[in-house]
């Protein structure tokens, strides 16, 4: 019954990450789309546009979505350090699969972050601006938000794993809570 229990909210948590990271990537997706809809002239590799505060809001909003996406999933899958190479190669095929996808998700969070951050930031001037042209860094970062949740996914369920594997957590079938091997007390 625990076991579940527990299965059903790591469902749960899936299914809300990729919620949130789906919903940030058609924010900045469509942020991108509002920007594009403002006029803007260019020359060679020198743009001037307006700024558009609609892409300025949607940029935003999908940047704290795919922040807050994972940090959900960085807190509810724990922490898979490896600190030296023996350790890499003692552990399960779970910890270091969790391990390199921790390391993808934080790449994809912050190029992610970055480009969404970037194009919201060009539209929240109140005038016309004109610099080196940089195209399309809403809907590249609203990309990189699909890809964060399935690298986030992934770490979630390599990371959960691996600890169940490890003998933690396991359920005490007298109180029906989580308790790590070490503190169950055996009753002979």
């Amino acid at each position: 019954m625990a076991r579940i229990m527990v299965g059903a909210g790591a469902i749960f948590v899936c299914i809300l990450i990729v919620i949130m990271d789906v919903i940030a990537g058609i924010l900045g997706i469509q942020a991108e789309v509002a920007q594009n809809k403002a006029p803007n002239m260019r020359v060679f590799i020198f743009e001037c546009k307006e700024p558009v505060y609609q892409a300025y809001k949607l940029g935003v909003a999908a940047a704290a979505l795919l922040a807050l996406a994972h940090a959900l999933a960085n807190l509810l899958g724990g922490c898979v350090c490896i600190t030296s190479q023996e350790e890499y190669f003692r552990s399960s095929i779970n910890r270091r699969l969790a391990a390199w996808t921790l390391v993808l998700s934080w790449i994809a969070l912050v190029v992610g972050f970055t480009l969404l951050l970037t194009g919201a930031l060009a539209n929240a001037k109140t005038k016309a601006t004109c610099g080196f042209a940089h195209r399309h860094f809403l809907s590249i970062g609203g990309i990189l938000c699909f890809v964060h949740g399935i690298v986030s996914i992934a770490y979630y369920v390599n990371a959960t794993a691996s600890a169940w594997e490890g003998g933690y957590p396991t359920v005490n079938r007298e109180v029906h809570s989580t308790v790590p091997v070490s503190t169950q007390v055996q009753v002979v």
